[in-house]
């Protein structure tokens, strides 16, 4: 299509295509990026070697996780200390339902140790093959897998859940913790266990909480704070870059940002955990645990979405 300035042709139609076509190409590209990113995270988790690692991490003994390494740290199973710090700090209040969410739960350890005390249990994880696994020992109470040795050669081990623990109080759903389903209530206690730095839209989970969170009720957040672009992208992380400033942006500094309007810090502290990937290797990593209290105040839903808001476009 042409039009005439001056006596001269201009072209309109083809300018029109090329943003047109932009447009369609950078959604294409969008999309693209989004369903690698969603197919990338399921992989990671689905293969039968992460079941059975993430099994024996929560549910293998001592001797087992590490037949070469003598540390406290391999006597002490994480998912267990984070859910006794779960109830550690909780308070019983009146008026407020007994129940406990535990947000990638993997393979539900910290959640059957919540039931210890919570009337109600729910365990949330992104990798059906977990959530498979804990509807399988919420069911029978042990589920059997292997540990690897060296190359091909394993060991049969049995995961076995405590049978003082009441099992009927868990219930395990696949979901993802960027878009958690809206009928959730709200929750005594939230745990999330290592689990910000492994999603594509870690904001979008942490504006969430104050909703989830009864007033009074306590969030217990871990994570080692290892930012990688295979499961967030860069202009997502919460920390570890500089900013354009230069400033050095930390992951926690930006959970007291994001949460200063909501909730109280109560402690912090370092756990560290060691996994098992063969009898003679290992991953050593050292999760900063941080404590919260919901105020007990009533936020109005306007001012909760304009402060959401507010960060998003500060980020």
């Amino acid at each position: 299509m042409f039009l005439l300035r001056d006596g001269k042709p201009i072209l309109v139609g083809s300018a029109v295509l090329l943003v047109g076509g932009y447009a369609l190409y950078r959604l294409w590209r969008h999309h693209r990026t989004s369903k690698e990113t969603e197919l990338l995270r399921k992989n990671v988790y689905e293969t039968q070697r992460a079941l059975n690692g993430y099994l024996l991490f929560h549910y293998g003994s001592p001797q087992v996780q590490s037949l070469c390494i003598t540390n406290t740290a391999t006597e002490q199973n994480f998912p267990q200390r984070c859910a006794e710090e779960c109830i550690k700090h909780t308070t019983q209040q009146t008026g407020v339902p007994s129940r406990a969410l535990d947000i990638g739960c993997a393979v539900g350890r910290a959640s059957f140790e919540l039931a210890r005390v919570f009337q109600e249990v729910v365990g949330i994880d992104f990798s059906h093959s977990f959530v498979n696994a804990c509807n399988q020992l919420k069911e029978r109470g042990q589920l059997t897998h292997t540990a690897t040795t060296e190359g091909d050669l394993s060991v049969q081990c049995t995961a076995v859940v405590p049978q003082d623990i009441e099992r009927s109080r868990c219930l395990f759903r696949q979901g993802d913790a960027c878009n958690l389903p809206k009928d959730l209530g709200t929750f005594d206690c939230v745990l999330a266990g290592n689990l910000i730095c492994r999603l594509p839209d870690p904001l979008a989970f942490l504006h969430r909480l104050p909703g989830l969170v009864a007033p009074g009720g306590i969030l217990v957040i871990t994570s080692p704070y290892t930012w990688l672009e295979e499961f967030t992208p860069k202009s997502l992380w919460l920390g570890g870059y500089k900013d354009d400033s230069g400033k050095e942006v930390r992951g926690f500094d930006t959970l007291k940002q994001v949460f200063s309007p909501h909730f109280e810090l109560l402690a912090e502290k370092n756990e560290p955990i060691l996994i098992r990937e063969t009898a003679r290797k290992h991953e050593w990593t050292v999760p900063h645990v941080t404590i919260w209290r919901r105020g007990t105040y009533q936020e109005s839903a306007t001012t909760f979405a304009d402060e959401s808001e507010t960060c998003l476009l500060e980020k």
